[in-house]
């Protein structure tokens, strides 16, 4: 994972850490994961959702992005895991590769260890962004 800063908005945050709690306290829980997850939020520059550049990967952004090594381009929505559903490309933010993007920008190298191995993607672009487009409760 690549130590490099990221921006949350102060909303995404407090969603997020309750997810964290609310997980911990379930059998099924990775603690790892959710390490990984929170150790990332708290690395993250907060910013009021208005204040958010563009294109910074939100929850409940649709990105584009490239796998460096083949190439292959693919849209994705970061979203909580209730509403996950890789079919439709809607990643969970509990995800390997949902953790590596939140925060992100356009043209930002994502590195993050994968089952496979590290992965790198370069953010092609953001198509939606909720607080771009005024949607603060999303």
């Amino acid at each position: 994972m690549a130590e490099r800063t990221i921006h949350i908005t102060k909303f995404d945050m407090d969603r997020l850490l309750e997810l964290i709690d609310g997980l911990r306290a379930t059998p099924k829980a990775v603690k790892i994961d959710l390490d990984l997850l929170e150790k990332e939020l708290y690395r993250a520059t907060l910013v009021e959702p208005q204040n958010i550049p563009r294109d910074v990967i939100t929850m409940n952004s649709k990105v584009s992005v490239t796998d460096i090594e083949s190439g292959e381009k693919t849209t994705y929505t970061l979203v909580f895991p209730s509403a996950a559903n890789i079919s439709e490309n809607k990643l969970s933010i509990l995800a390997p590769l949902g953790m590596a993007l939140l925060g992100y920008r356009t043209d930002d190298i994502v590195e993050w260890r994968m089952p496979s191995g590290v992965r790198k993607l370069r953010v092609d672009g953001i198509l939606y962004q909720p607080e771009a487009a005024g949607d603060y409760h999303l």
